[in-house]
């Protein structure tokens, strides 16, 4: 008589994340400069590129300060359409792997009332400025977003309406991310292992740290030839480096309780 497989183990419910809208409005916080592709007035349909150093207004929004010489003001003044694409930083040892986004939109010239809020963000992410600010030729324009694409690595990716992004806000561990990171890493390798292993039930031989935000952390892994990677939470949300340090702390004690002796 041919029966029916016993039902398996329930798979473990998968260890929450940001919203791509968060992680958007994260990298775009992190960041300070990105690529922006402008439609061209001298080759029409073609995008032309351009290195474009930003600010981010209250709302997310990148604040461009170009000049009126710039062959990409020349084009955004006949056509606004543009976009804003920014990598995560040192996305250039990993750049497929690494986080990106790009802001889809209309890029328009800041009006004269909202160049006071503009120009202090603007010179807080970039004080050299102070040379060129306020050169007559050069002006404030706005990208306002239609939607965002939102890459964060292999197989993670997934466009975000212009409200999701608006109404999102940056992580709280987003500055203090990279220091924890590479502490973690240098420091701490033995407990990368001790989490995958506890944590994650995997075997690897080697483990680092990928990623981390308020609800957890991502471990790169190595088996043999094989690369892979979990990721894994935290029993509550982190704030703070100091937040994340004691809640670390706390997790690998559990897991070396958890082991056989």
């Amino acid at each position: 008589m041919t029966r029916h497989a016993e039902p398996g183990p329930a798979a473990a419910p998968a260890a929450p994340e940001p919203s791509f809208a968060e992680r958007a409005r994260t990298l775009l916080a992190l960041g300070r400069s990105g690529a922006l592709a402008t439609l061209s007035r001298r080759h029409p349909g073609h995008p032309f590129g351009s290195v474009m150093p930003y600010a981010l207004d209250a709302a997310g929004r990148p604040l461009l300060l170009i000049s009126g010489m710039a062959m990409h003001t020349q084009n955004l003044e006949a056509d606004g359409r543009a976009s804003l694409l920014v990598t995560a930083p040192g996305s250039a040892e990993d750049p497929l792997g690494s986080g990106r986004v790009t802001v889809v939109g209309t890029a328009s010239r800041l009006p004269p009332g909202e160049r006071d809020d503009a120009r202090p963000r603007y010179l807080e992410r970039h004080p050299k400025a102070a040379f060129w600010v306020d050169f007559e030729d050069f002006s404030f324009w706005r990208l306002e977003p239609a939607e965002v694409y939102m890459v964060g690595g292999f197989a993670a990716m997934d466009w975000v309406d212009a409200r999701a992004f608006r109404e999102a806000r940056p992580d709280p561990l987003g500055e203090a991310a990279p220091g924890i990171i590479d502490h973690m890493n240098r420091d701490h390798p033995d407990a990368l292992l001790t989490f995958a292993r506890v944590l994650a039930g995997e075997a690897p031989d080697e483990a680092s740290m990928l990623a981390v935000d308020r609800l957890g952390f991502k471990l790169r892994l190595q088996s043999g030839e094989r690369l892979h990677a979990c990721r894994i939470a935290f029993p509550r949300e982190v704030t703070t480096a100091a937040d994340a340090r004691a809640v670390l702390i706390e997790m690998l004690a559990a897991c070396r309780a958890a082991q056989p002796a």
